[in-house]
C-alpha cells in the first residue's frame, strides 16, 4: 500500500482514459446509463480525481431510506402547490418565476430521480429538460425570453451536463455549444452582474465539462473572460476583511434595492459557491497559489465565523462565531457542492472529512424528519423556533420556522441538491487508474477499469460505526490502486485485505491499496471513533464522536402556524430546561456512549432512529439564560451551580431540533463524584413528521 501519489500520472493518463463507464445502473432490471469519464484537456491541469457520471453509485441502506424520504417529501412533490415551480413556471414556458427557482428545484429533483430510479420524478425532470433544450433561441441563448440574467442559466447548465451524463442525451452537447457562443459574443457588451459576477465559478464548471467534450478552444476564452468580469475571491481571502458579525449598515443595504458589491462580498451562499472558486481556476492557471485558494478560504472562515457542524454562519451574511447565529440551508448544500467539486480537482481528503462533517449533521438538522418542512436559518444552539426577530444579520422573523419558505423561498427550491449530489460523490475515479472513496455510506459502485466491469458495495453503519466493509467484483482479475480518505480523527484506522495483515493507515491522507483484485476480494477498513468532548470559544466545548457531533436534546413542543398547500409552517417550543453546563474530566476520559433500540436502517437522523447516543454530565446554571429568543452569551468558566448533577445524555446534532451543542463548563467541585448524579435523563425532542 502507497500513499497518495502523482509520481505515476503521466504514465497512468492513458489508462484513465481508457476507463470508461458502461452499462451504469441499479441491477438488471433498470435501463442501463451510458457514459465516459472524460479527464481535463490540455492546457488544463489534471484533476486528482473524477467525478463519476450519475447512476454510478447507487445508495443502499440508510442512504436509500434517506433518498426515498427526500422523494416523497418536498421534493417530490413541491411543483404540485408551489407555485414558484408549478407549471406556469417561465422554464416550462409559462409566465410564472423566470429567474434561478426552476433551475434550482431541477438541480436537485433531476439526481434524485434517478438515483431512487422513480419514473414519475423523471418524467417531471424531462418537462423541464426537454423545453429548455427544444426552445433554444435562434441566438444561442436558453431560457425564458422575458429574463436575460445569466447567472440561472448557470445552474441551468449543471442540470444539463447531469442529464447528459445519465441519459448520453445528444442534443445537450448541441444547445450548450450554440449558447456558449452566444454567450462568448455578448459578455464583452452585456457582462457578468450582480449575482453572475459572484459566482462565475459554477459556469466554468460546465464550461470545461463541454471542452472536455468537444475541445473547442474558444471554450478557454470564455472560461477566461468569466474569471475577469467575476469577483476575484483569491484576493478577498488573501486580505480578509470580514472578521466579526456584519450589520446591514456595514453592508450598504437598502431595503428593495439589489445588494450592494460589499453585501455580495459576506454573503454566505455567494462564500459557499466561491470554495471552489481558487480550485477551478487552478485548471487553467497551475498557480500555487489558486491551488492553496481553498484551504486559505476555510481557513478564514472558521477562524472568524466558523461553527462546530463544519460550516460557517450566515445568516444572510457572514454572521460571527456565537453560535445562536444563523446558518443558512441554502449555504449548506452549496457548500457541500463545492466541497465535492473541490476534492475532485485536489484530492486534499480534509476536504472530505469536512464534508461528511456538513451531511451528516448541518443537513439534517435543517428539516424534519419527514423531509417536508425545513429552515432557512439553523444555530448550533437552538432554543426556539418561533416567528420572533432574533438577532440575524438580516434575515427576518421566519428564519429559523420550519416551514415550506421561511424567510425567503431560495432555499425551498435550492435545498433538494444536498443528500443526491453528496450520494453521486462518495466514489470517484482515482486520477491513476482505479477508484477512491471520497465518503463512506452504505452504497454499490459500478464502473468500469482498465475496460473490466468492475462491482464494488459498500456496506457500513456509517457514520454511527467506523466498520466498512468492502466486497469488491470485477468481471475478471484486474490491477487498479483503490484509494480509501483516512479520515483525521481517525488515529487508529486499519485496513484488512482478504484475510491479510493490518496494513498502516496515516490520518489525515488517502491509503492507497494497490494491487490485481478479483472477484470475492474483501477489505475491511476499521475507523474506530471515541465520544470525547473538545474545547470551543471562551471555554466552552462541543461533544463529537467521528465526524458527528451531538447535542442535549431540548423536550419540544410543536405547533402549527399556518397550512401551505400539501405541507405547514411550524413553531417549536422548549418544554425542559436548556441552560446546562457541563462537568468534564480533567483527564478528558472518553465520555460514555449509550446504545439506542433501533438499527440502521430507521431515518438514522432522527430522534428515534439514531442508534447511538452519548451520556454526559452537567447542572443547570442560572448563570445562561435567553436574550432575544436565543441562547446569550455562554458564560465563561468556571461557571457555578447550586443544582444537582444530571446525566445528560445527548442525541446526534441532526436530530435534535431544539438543541445545545456549545456549552459552558461547570468550576470542579471537591468530593462530587458519580454517585451523586440524578438518574439517567434523556431529553427528548418530539419528532415532527
Amino acid at each position: 500500500m502507497s500513499y497518495s501519489s502523482r509520481r505515476s500520472f503521466l504514465k497512468t493518463l492513458a489508462g484513465v482514459a481508457a476507463a470508461s463507464i458502461s452499462k451504469i445502473g441499479a441491477g438488471a432490471e433498470d435501463k442501463p446509463a451510458l457514459a465516459d469519464i472524460v479527464v481535463n484537456r490540455p492546457p488544463l491541469a489534471q484533476n486528482r480525481f473524477y467525478p463519476l457520471p450519475l447512476t454510478s453509485v447507487r445508495p443502499k441502506g440508510w442512504l436509500l431510506d434517506q433518498l426515498r424520504i427526500q422523494a416523497r417529501g418536498l421534493t417530490g412533490h413541491l411543483d404540485e402547490f408551489w407555485p414558484d415551480v408549478g407549471s406556469d413556471n417561465g422554464w416550462l414556458g409559462g409566465k410564472g418565476d423566470s429567474w434561478e427557482r426552476g433551475p434550482y428545484y431541477l438541480d436537485g429533483l433531476l439526481p434524485l430521480a434517478h438515483l431512487v430510479s422513480d419514473d414519475k420524478l423523471l418524467e417531471k425532470c424531462n418537462r423541464w429538460v426537454d423545453w429548455t433544450l427544444g426552445n433554444q433561441a435562434p441566438s444561442g441563448m436558453i431560457g425564458p425570453s422575458d429574463n436575460d440574467d445569466w447567472w440561472p442559466r448557470m445552474v441551468m447548465l449543471k442540470v444539463l451536463t447531469q442529464h447528459h451524463d445519465a441519459s448520453r442525451d445528444a442534443r445537450v452537447i448541441r444547445v450548450m455549444e450554440s449558447y456558449f457562443s452566444h454567450q462568448l459574443r455578448q459578455l464583452r457588451s452585456r457582462p457578468l452582474r450582480d449575482w453572475g459576477k459572484f459566482r462565475w465559478q459554477d459556469e466554468v464548471l460546465s464550461v470545461v465539462w463541454l471542452y472536455n467534450r468537444t475541445g473547442n478552444r474558444e471554450l478557454l476564452q470564455l472560461a477566461e473572460l468569466l474569471h475577469q468580469q467575476g469577483y476575484n475571491w483569491r484576493k478577498q481571502f488573501e486580505s480578509f476583511e470580514f472578521r466579526q458579525k456584519s450589520s446591514p449598515e456595514d453592508l450598504g443595504l437598502v431595503e428593495g434595492k439589489l445588494p450592494p458589491d460589499r453585501a455580495m462580498q459576506a454573503h454566505g451562499v455567494n462564500n459557499a459557491m466561491a470554495l471552489k472558486s481558487s480550485a477551478i481556476r487552478w485548471l487553467f492557471s497551475q498557480d500555487p497559489a489558486d491551488r492553496a485558494g481553498v484551504e486559505r478560504q476555510l481557513a478564514a472562515l472558521d477562524m472568524y465565523h466558523g461553527m462546530p457542524m463544519g460550516m460557517f454562519s450566515a445568516d444572510e451574511h457572514l454572521a460571527g462565531r456565537n453560535p445562536s447565529q444563523g446558518v443558512e440551508l441554502c449555504t449548506v448544500v452549496e457548500t457541500m457542492f463545492s466541497l465535492e467539486q473541490t476534492v475532485a480537482i485536489l484530492g486534499n481528503a480534509s476536504l472530505g472529512d469536512r464534508l461528511e462533517r456538513i451531511a451528516y449533521n448541518a443537513l439534517p438538522a435543517a428539516v424534519t424528519d419527514d423531509m417536508w418542512a425545513h429552515q432557512y436559518d439553523q444555530q448550533t444552539n437552538q432554543i426556539e423556533c418561533t416567528l420572533a426577530q432574533r438577532p440575524w444579520t438580516s434575515n427576518g422573523p421566519e428564519a429559523n420556522l420550519f416551514g415550506l419558505e421561511p424567510n425567503y423561498g431560495c432555499c425551498t427550491a435550492n435545498m433538494h441538491q444536498g443528500w443526491p449530489k453528496f450520494t453521486s460523490s462518495l466514489w470517484m475515479a482515482n486520477a491513476e487508474g482505479g477508484v477512491a472513496a471520497i465518503a463512506y455510506a452504505p452504497c454499490e459502485l459500478r464502473t468500469t477499469v482498465f475496460g473490466i466491469p468492475v462491482v464494488i458495495e459498500e456496506q457500513t453503519g456509517y457514520p454511527y460505526n467506523g466498520r466498512i466493509n468492502l466486497q469488491i467484483g470485477p468481471a475478471k482479475a484486474v490491477r487498479f490502486p483503490l484509494a480509501l480518505r483516512i479520515p483525521q480523527w481517525a488515529d487508529a484506522a486499519k485496513i484488512i485485505v482478504n484475510d491479510g495483515p493490518p496494513a498502516r493507515t496515516r490520518p489525515g491522507d488517502f491509503a492507497i491499496l494497490e494491487r490485481e483484485w478479483k472477484s470475492g476480494d474483501q477489505v475491511s477498513l476499521e475507523l474506530p471513533m471515541t465520544a470525547r468532548s473538545r474545547r470551543w470559544d471562551d471555554d466552552s466545548v462541543i461533544v463529537e464522536r467521528g465526524p458527528l457531533l451531538f447535542s442535549l436534546s431540548v423536550e419540544t413542543a410543536w405547533s402549527k402556524l399556518r397550512t401551505r398547500g400539501m405541507t405547514a409552517d411550524w413553531e417549536a417550543r422548549p418544554r425542559s430546561a436548556w441552560n446546562y453546563a457541563l462537568q468534564l474530566d480533567q483527564r478528558n476520559s472518553p465520555l460514555a456512549e449509550v446504545p439506542h433500540p433501533t438499527g440502521v436502517s430507521r431515518n438514522i437522523f432522527s430522534l428515534e432512529g439514531a442508534p447511538i447516543r452519548v451520556e454526559a454530565r452537567g447542572k443547570k446554571t442560572s448563570q445562561w439564560k435567553a436574550e432575544n429568543g436565543v441562547a446569550g452569551k455562554i458564560p465563561s468558566i468556571p461557571v457555578s451551580s447550586a443544582e444537582p448533577v444530571e446525566k445528560l445524555i445527548l442525541a446526534p446534532y441532526g436530530a435534535a431540533k431544539l438543541r445545545i451543542t456549545v456549552f459552558p463548563v461547570l468550576e470542579p467541585l471537591m468530593g462530587e463524584s458519580d454517585a451523586a448524579a440524578t438518574p439517567s435523563r434523556l431529553i427528548q425532542g418530539e419528532s415532527r413528521g
